[in-house]
């Protein structure tokens, strides 16, 4: 194999297993850009409704006591769906849409900018999760941050076997 093409061949420990977890990440991240997108249509189709009257409704039909903790916590959250300003919302849903299904592509392409994407935008995160934790203390909240950690863990111990192979190694497309 030529200097040139040998340059641009990675050979990192178990590839299979490398492209399964690269595969999975990029699944998962494609499917939170997915679940957001589904949440703003839905968003959407309430713009010019009255929600803390789509919640009573609900409540109504179900049969369900509004002044119980889990009615009245959907009354809170629908009067807060009320006041949410939609033209600051709608560019900050589109841009995390965007990087998700972006870094999906990426990751499921193997690309390197992708890797660096992830491990960045996941490290991000993991203040607030950590944040998030100590205030409310959950099995959710703590295996939320765990599988953060453990994405952009791998990711940043994928980009650092590229530094171990050399600058070209981190420039690859």
């Amino acid at each position: 194999m030529p200097p040139s093409a040998q340059a641009q061949t990675l050979h990192l420990p178990h590839p299979t297993a490398r492209r399964r977890a690269l595969r999975v990440i990029a699944l998962f991240e494609a499917f939170k850009g997915l679940a957001a997108l589904a949440a703003g249509i839905g968003l959407l189709g309430l713009l010019h409704r009255d929600v803390h009257q789509l919640a009573t409704a609900l409540l109504w039909h179900f049969h369900l006591d509004p002044n119980t903790r889990y009615p009245a916590l959907l009354l809170h959250y629908a009067d807060l769906l009320g006041a949410i300003n939609l033209r600051t919302l709608a560019p900050v849903a589109l841009a995390y849409i965007s990087v998700r299904l972006l870094e999906g592509y990426g990751l499921w392409r193997e690309k390197v900018w992708a890797e660096w994407l992830g491990a960045l935008s996941g490290a991000l995160y993991i203040p607030l999760e950590i944040a998030h934790l100590l205030h409310k203390p959950t099995l959710i909240n703590a295996g939320v941050l765990l599988a953060n950690i453990v994405v952009v863990g791998f990711l940043a111990f994928q980009l650092w076997q590229r530094m171990k192979k050399g600058p070209h190694a981190l420039h690859a497309v």
